[in-house]
């Protein structure tokens, strides 16, 4: 019989104003590791405390992983967007995304070019 997990993705704000993103079996154990943990190494050893901005639980990890993978490449204003629960804005920022990188795109001819 396999057992039931819970994984979580959360984002923490660090007192820098960066935000971290990591996937976890224990969110509680993890933040506690965030703020006290002795590994001077970690991203948010010189950055505490940190404080729980988002928090998703998943299932399965490949979904939890995949969610992760897709914040770490969102802009800071969308991961705002994210916190307040405002997925209109969520929308609107990857549309204008999308439509700079269109514009981008065809302002150079020379990607289109058969010279």
């Amino acid at each position: 019989m396999r057992s039931s997990h819970t994984y979580y993705v959360y984002i923490v704000e660090c007192t820098d104003g960066s935000y971290y993103i990591g996937v976890t079996n224990d969110i509680d154990r993890r933040l506690w590791e965030h703020n006290n943990d002795e590994k001077k190494t970690a991203y948010t050893y010189n950055r505490r405390p940190v404080i729980l901005k988002y928090c998703e639980s998943f299932q399965f990890i490949q979904n939890a992983i995949a969610w992760e993978k897709q914040l770490k490449g969102w802009s800071r204003k969308k991961k705002e967007a994210l916190f307040n629960n405002n997925w209109a804005e969520i929308k609107r920022l990857a549309k204008s995304y999308s439509l700079v990188t269109t514009a981008d795109l065809r302002s150079n001819p020379s990607s289109t070019s058969s010279d």
